[in-house]
């Protein structure tokens, strides 16, 4: 029998509770036995998106509402996994916006809409955590609500996409209402609320899937997996015919130059999605999002037919990078002491996977046969991507992120600009600012919030423009100047002209000048030359960078120094001295505070940052011999 069915995708800015309303209409809709234990964040399946509280991959699940299967498809809120978002769109119909009822619409809520609204889609608008204390009385919900109509028109939507229907919901309780005046009494208890509203809607609004005109079987791969029993796996959406196991296709893609290849195979293994979990079938009807087994070679953009003769798809094209970052294997004298040395054919390797799973990375060949380029969106993609490599046992060195320039049409350079917007308590909106503007940022909206119900403190948020270069690292001195309480996000808007030298480190480093473990008395001597990276007991190197200088050079120094034992005793008893601070060092710390001479160390115990040059005697300390 043939299901209808509904393709939709969940797009929301980050922490604006995506994935929490997916685990209630998982729950609702009945895709849970009644005695399995649920966790929450059920589609935060990888352990950095439980850790950082983020979406990373688009992943999806189905549910079924009353004889209607409504696939859907988590998709990450963050600018920098945007290749997740552009490539995933291709596979729904419509999407629901989920917009938080308080914050409004920040930046990855209009990087994604746009997406969705230049696809055609139709968009059911969700406004979550309606109970918040800034919401009681419903003026700041109806402020949300406006804004993001004037977001639908900015962006360009049709007068069809404009009259999207809007439903008030809490995530967090599981309920939602289209009806405003109901929302206190659903927030009191004094009135049982469910998301029965946000699935109506879905079933009245988002078009039945259907299928095109091709004749024969066509799906374009959207995304890919794995598994230890049949291989890689292909899934996408079934635009044309229908699929049954054993049948044969052709894979219409390109081989590792480039060039167009039609590889014959058999569809081994085919699953649909009931739940969150893939079920095999015998045969998967057509507007049907599935999953195909029988091709080792199958990469995200092909197209799976059912025939030679049937066309082509396009290849799905994502937004260029912005940064790039050197991948070196391992040099340093400490290689393979704390994870796996690799040789540069399995850093090649690894790098190589990546990119091929994620149409958002592009790798680049060096002139050196141990070292890689990666092409990505932002900071947050590669910090994600090195995580990933330590946790897999990995040694490997990442140098200084270097933004991709462009040539404008008159030859002149163009550099990609953001918009960052920043919310924050009120009393760090001065020094903030000072400090955007040091990296050549513009001030383009200062607006005043709502105080938090219960409290007198003022927040602002504001909008600043600048280049991509003036973001990099920002995100960790933003935190520590707002002491943790600053919200900040960023998106690429447009390249234009070199913007000028912005100011990076003015500062040299402090440097091992030999091999040991460090020793109190040692660091202790060093402590009014500069800022120290570690304390006792840690081993370093030659060429190791053990702290930040306070002047403009480096310094080599002997971190290792112990004190000469004497068969005289002193007169007066020794006072007993520490070290006064030391500066941890966290992988997004090093990747602002490096330079263009310097690599960061990335194991699975440690992060270090060391000098290309270890010898001393080969390296000047002189920052300008060392940068220019």
């Amino acid at each position: 029998m043939t299901l209808p069915i509904r393709n939709v995708c969940i797009i929301a800015h980050v922490d604006h509770g995506k994935t929490t309303l997916v685990d209630f209409m998982l729950r609702q809709a009945g895709t849970f036995r009644q005695h399995e234990t649920v966790v929450e964040r059920v589609m935060d399946s990888m352990d950095l998106e439980k850790e950082r509280g983020i979406t990373i991959l688009a992943k999806n699940t189905a549910v079924r509402v009353r004889d209607t299967k409504i696939n859907i498809v988590d998709t990450p809120g963050h600018a920098d996994f945007g290749g997740e978002v552009e490539r995933i769109i291709g596979m729904v119909d419509g999407a629901l916006l989920l917009v938080d009822a308080a914050e409004g619409p920040l930046p990855q809520t209009r990087f994604v809409l746009q997406k969705a609204l230049a696809a055609g889609q139709r968009v059911i608008l969700v406004l979550n955590k309606v109970d918040r204390p800034e919401c009681v009385g419903g003026t700041r919900t109806q402020e949300v609500l406006n804004q993001t109509f004037d977001l639908f028109f900015e962006l360009g939507a049709t007068e069809e996409q404009m009259e999207f229907p809007i439903v008030y919901a809490c995530a967090r309780e599981g309920w939602c209402t289209t009806d405003f005046n109901e929302i206190p009494e659903l927030i009191a208890g004094t009135k049982k609320g469910t998301l029965q509203p946000l699935f109506d809607a879905l079933l009245k609004y988002i078009p039945q899937a259907t299928v095109s005109d091709e004749p024969g079987f066509q799906m374009l791969v959207s995304n890919l997996a794995y598994s230890d029993y049949v291989g890689r796996l292909a899934t996408g959406r079934i635009l044309s015919g229908t699929l049954t196991r054993g049948q044969k296709l052709f894979r219409r893609g390109r081989n590792a130059a480039g060039d167009p290849v039609d590889e014959p195979f058999t569809a081994a293994r085919i699953y649909t999605f009931e739940g969150l979990q893939q079920v095999e079938v015998s045969e998967v009807q057509g507007a049907d999002i599935c999953v195909i087994a029988g091709n080792e070679n199958v990469e995200i953009g092909d197209t799976i037919t059912g025939s030679e003769s049937v066309k082509t798809l396009p290849r799905i094209e994502v937004e260029a990078p912005t940064l790039g970052m050197v991948f070196c294997v391992n040099t340093s004298p400490l290689s393979g002491k704390e994870g796996e040395a690799i040789q540069s054919r399995k850093l090649r390797e690894r790098l190589l996977r990546e990119v091929r799973n994620n149409v958002a990375l592009r790798f680049q060949e060096t002139e050196l046969p141990d070292q890689f380029r990666i092409l990505g969106r932002g900071e947050l993609q590669f910090a994600i991507l090195i995580e990933q490599m330590r946790r897999e046992g990995f040694e490997f060195m990442i140098g200084k992120p270097i933004v991709l320039y462009r040539k404008g049409p008159d030859g002149d350079r163009l550099e990609p600009i953001e918009t960052a917007v920043l919310d924050l308590p009120e009393e760090h909106a001065s020094e903030v600012t000072s400090i955007f503007q040091k990296r050549k940022g513009i001030l383009k909206k200062y607006e005043a919030l709502s105080a938090p119900h219960g409290t007198t403190r003022q927040r602002v948020r504001l909008e600043i423009e600048l280049p991509t270069r003036g973001l990099l690292g920002m995100r960790s001195r933003y935190l520590t100047t707002t002491r943790g309480e600053g919200l900040f996000s960023s998106h690429v808007t447009s390249y234009a002209s070199f913007k000028g030298d912005i100011p990076h480190r003015n500062f040299g480093a402090l440097v091992s000048d030999r091999s040991g473990d460090t020793v109190e008395y040692g660091l202790l001597g060093l402590e009014d030359r500069g800022i120290l990276f570690f304390g006792p007991g840690v081993p370093v190197y030659e060429g190791m960078v053990i702290g930040e200088n306070n002047r403009e050079n480096d310094m080599n120094v002997n971190p290792c120094r112990a004190k000469k034992l004497t068969n005289i005793r002193a007169a007066h008893a020794e006072l007993l001295v520490t070290l006064s601070g030391i500066r941890e060092m966290s992988l997004e710390r090093c990747l602002e505070w490096i330079d263009e001479d310097e690599w960061i160390e990335v194991t699975p115990k440690s992060i270090r940052v060391r000098k290309k040059v270890l010898q001393a005697n080969l390296r000047s300390v002189k920052r300008a011999d060392r940068i220019d």
